[in-house]
């Protein structure tokens, strides 16, 4: 059930996002009198199509449809989705229609300032919908984050091998100070950070971040936020309802074993699944114990109290400028997350993923405030890598466009599809290292 929830929304997601991207060479085209031959959600390769509005059925219900100049449907083969201009050299590599005399309703006979327009129409949609909906976001649920004012990190393997320990509060990084505790890591990946400046006890220490890495921290979470295991309720159906324990008591043993944070606490409890455990509870100035039950998954039914998680509010007007803000700051940072990957040493190249890493990162049940945001990153990602310079992509077309305005030679149609199909060379091998990455950590 999880697997379907997790692929409904990525299906969702990218057909929303295709979908945009296309609709905006669509009307772009169709604005300067450009004929736009097909216009497909996902690929309709061996022209097999689950839609079309060419299909008998289809004509038969809406007879205009059949006079149509667009054909639209919906393809088999979810990776993707085209907007087929004519007279253009695109993906489907379809040179015998260039060979004819040029019409005035083709792609090729525009000005060269349309053809750019229309090349990024699409990338300019990807934008606008992130700014639309991190709007939306900002108006109707705020900007949260957990302040690291009094936070400790609980250090995973890497982190500690990297010189981090539990229990160590995150002062700056390289001397910017550290807000938002979630994004620390990133900010390490992203700003090339060197030191990291922690409070341990009552010494400053400085970490070095060894930057050859970046592949490692990429793969894996540097450190969670160290919890307090302090119990916010008791759930009422817990086998320790009338245990004793109360909100705000804060359990610092068990059985003997001390456990600072309640990430300690799951090996000791573990131990004594489907018994009884002796818990050492500081509630206020006292100090008691209790015998509690444990369950056979090492739990003893109580709820602990969140971190601190600070809520920016905004009002119609002022989501706008925040949704702006945002979605530049989500720009930048994707622009230095390439970079980082584009960067053989660091070894992030192997945190490539296709859909199947995509699909990870949406929820096991519906949230609309986390769909929404990964909608707009994930529309963010394909506008920034749709402006890339490479033949098959709308940013390979845009610097031929711009080639020809600056010197007034327009590439040859055979130069183009020599180009286009090293493009498409290119993205089918990053296509291949992506789901190879994946493969490589289902397995």
């Amino acid at each position: 059930m999880i697997a379907l929830v997790k692929a409904l929304q990525v299906i969702l997601a990218l057909s929303i996002l295709i979908f945009i991207h296309e609709l905006g060479h669509f009307l772009s085209a169709r604005m300067f009198g450009v004929r736009v031959e097909k216009f497909f959600l996902f690929f309709d390769i061996g022209s097999v199509k689950l839609f079309s509005t060419r299909s008998r059925w289809f004509t038969k219900l809406f007879p205009a449809a059949a006079k149509w100049e667009t054909e639209y449907g919906i393809g088999w083969l979810p990776l993707g989705g085209y907007c087929k201009i004519a007279g253009m050299v695109d993906e489907s590599l379809d040179m015998e229609a260039l060979k004819r005399k040029p019409e005035r309703w083709e792609f090729r006979t525009r000005p060269a300032w349309q053809r750019l327009v229309v090349m990024g129409a699409g990338i300019f949609n990807n934008f606008l919908l992130a700014i639309v909906v991190y709007c939306c976001i900002a108006g109707i649920w705020g900007e949260a984050y957990i302040s690291n004012g009094n936070t400790r990190i609980y250090a995973g393997e890497l982190a500690r091998d990297l010189g981090f320990r539990t229990g160590d509060h995150i002062i700056d990084l390289d001397g910017k100070p550290a807000v938002d505790f979630g994004a620390i890591q990133l900010d390490i990946i992203r700003r090339d950070v060197r030191y990291v400046s922690v409070l341990r006890g009552s010494d400053t220490v400085r970490v070095y971040i060894d930057r050859s890495r970046i592949g490692e921290i990429l793969a894996e979470p540097l450190f969670d936020l160290a919890l307090p295991f302090r119990i916010d309720s008791v759930a009422a159906d817990s086998p320790n309802a009338a245990s004793g324990l109360m909100k705000g008591d804060v359990i610092t043993a068990v059985n003997g074993t001390q456990v600072e944070f309640l990430q300690d606490s799951r090996a000791v409890l573990g131990l004594s699944a489907g018994s009884t455990a002796t818990v050492d509870v500081r509630r206020g100035e006292s100090r008691l114990d209790f015998d509690v039950l444990v369950d056979s998954l090492g739990r003893i039914g109580v709820f602990i109290a969140n971190p601190e998680v600070k809520v920016r509010q905004y009002s119609v007007l002022e989501s706008i400028p925040a949704g702006l803000k945002l979605t530049g700051a989500t720009i930048g940072g994707y622009l230095r997350d390439l970079r980082v990957v584009a960067t053989p040493s660091t070894g992030a190249y192997k945190s490539v993923g296709s859909f199947i890493a995509i699909g990870q990162v949406f929820p096991a049940a519906w949230d609309w405030y986390r769909f929404t945001n990964l909608l707009a990153l994930l529309s963010i990602m394909l506008g920034v890598m749709n402006l890339l310079p490479i033949p098959g992509l709308d940013g390979g077309h845009m610097i031929f466009t711009l080639y020809e305005m600056i010197t007034g030679r327009k590439p040859s149609d055979r130069f183009l599809q020599i180009a286009q199909t090293i493009g498409m060379v290119l993205l089918l091998a990053l296509l291949i290292l992506a789901f190879g990455n994946d493969i490589g950590r289902l397995l």
